[in-house]
């Protein structure tokens, strides 16, 4: 199942049934594993915003959406619909170049990421060696795109919104930077298969979680603060800036911004559940299951059940760390700006920094244990 390889060359073979030329074969393929994320990525979209919904409505003792299909669950679909036959103004005094480019500059880079998040075993789109190194570069131009946005929207609050989005996105990359090399570290590689398997083997007990205790609350932390989640929603905070740097975007634009929040809302949910928690491991090691019952790891059918199990093991994961970040939400109150950097420079930097180098001091230690 491996998209580089086997259903690479399964597409190319079909296609070439029709008469089509090997090199058109290769063309035709090279945009369907990127559109498929993209379906993908937009459809979690639409499932997470509708959890939001019903669980802010859970936590705070009401309904919720419920009539816009069953139990609401065409809501996202109606916002979304919305968004795109809505009204694109563009402010008379604005910037038109980056005030368009700011939206897609900040959308790109997070859907390019899905790239390298391995959703099941040999189901990932490019196995890339460097893999978490090229997450951590395309994170760090999201901040581009969002002072772009505040600047070209010619408004004060945007351009608050704007500072504030790049001074946040820079002070907690260092930590969450620190914490992913921790886990590197440890797994000897930087491809996201790579780490996935070296926690495999012990169930539950061989997940990074546990080796990466201080490791993991800072990734949770820089993570929604990356994402601007409450309690660190300081670049749109509505009572100081109206909506920050989204505030002069409409239609298809604030479409972007809204699609790229929650995207990376996703994205982090999948990376933590890939660095920290067994990716799709399950919690009990296959192999100790299939010899209890009598059935070898290798039986064709018992393959087909572990990888689907696998990727459904990924997405509960993933969804289960969203269902936390969205209970954040009504649980924690806003944090001050001064109060947000402070906690970045002065408290998550060093404690990282400290981490990074005490796993390399127990690397060295006891290498077994630590990957050595």
């Amino acid at each position: 199942m491996n998209p580089g390889i086997d259903l690479q060359g399964n597409f190319i073979e079909s296609v070439k049934g029709f008469g089509i030329p090997p090199g058109a074969a290769r063309a035709l393929w090279l945009p369907l594993p990127m559109l498929i994320v993209l379906v993908a990525a937009t459809v979690s979209v639409l499932v997470v915003v509708w959890l939001e919904r019903k669980i802010s409505a859970a936590a705070q003792q009401r309904i919720g959406p419920e009539f816009i299909g069953p139990l609401g669950i065409l809501a996202p679909l109606a916002d979304g619909l919305k968004l795109v036959f809505k009204e694109d103004t563009t402010p008379s005094k604005a910037d038109a170049l980056l005030f368009t480019l700011g939206p897609a500059i900040v959308v790109i880079p997070v859907f390019l990421s899905y790239l390298i998040v391995p959703f099941g075993q040999n189901l990932i789109v490019s196995d890339v060696g460097m893999g978490v190194f090229l997450w951590l570069a395309l994170s760090s131009v999201v901040p581009i795109g969002l002072l772009m946005s505040g600047y070209a929207s010619n408004n004060k609050y945007s351009l608050l919104g704007g500072l504030r989005a790049a001074a946040q996105s820079i002070s907690y990359e260092l930590p969450l930077a620190l914490s992913v090399l921790a886990i590197v570290m440890m797994s000897n590689s930087l491809s996201t298969v790579d780490i996935v398997q070296q926690q495999s083997g012990y169930g539950i007990l061989g997940w990074n979680i546990w080796r990466q205790p201080v490791g993991f609350l800072i990734f949770w932390i820089a993570a929604l603060a990356e994402c601007e989640r409450i309690p660190f929603d300081l670049p749109e905070a509505e009572e100081e800036l109206v909506a920050g740097y989204q505030t002069e975007y409409s239609g298809m634009k604030f479409a972007l911004f809204y699609l790229g929040s929650y995207v990376n809302l996703t994205l982090s949910a999948l990376l933590f559940a890939v660095l920290y928690l067994g990716g799709w491991e399950f919690p009990v090691n296959v192999g100790t299951i299939a010899n209890l019952i009598g059935v070898s790891e290798n039986t064709p059918w018992l393959q087909v059940v572990t990888a689907t199990i696998g990727i459904g093991m990924t997405l509960l994961k993933a969804y289960f760390l969203i269902f936390l970040a969205i209970l954040l939400r009504w649980t924690v109150p806003r944090v001050r700006i001064d109060q947000l950097l402070d906690l970045g420079w002065k408290f998550l930097l060093p404690v990282s920094l400290v981490n990074l180098l005490l796993t390399a001091g127990l690397k060295l230690a006891f290498p077994i244990a630590f990957g050595g």
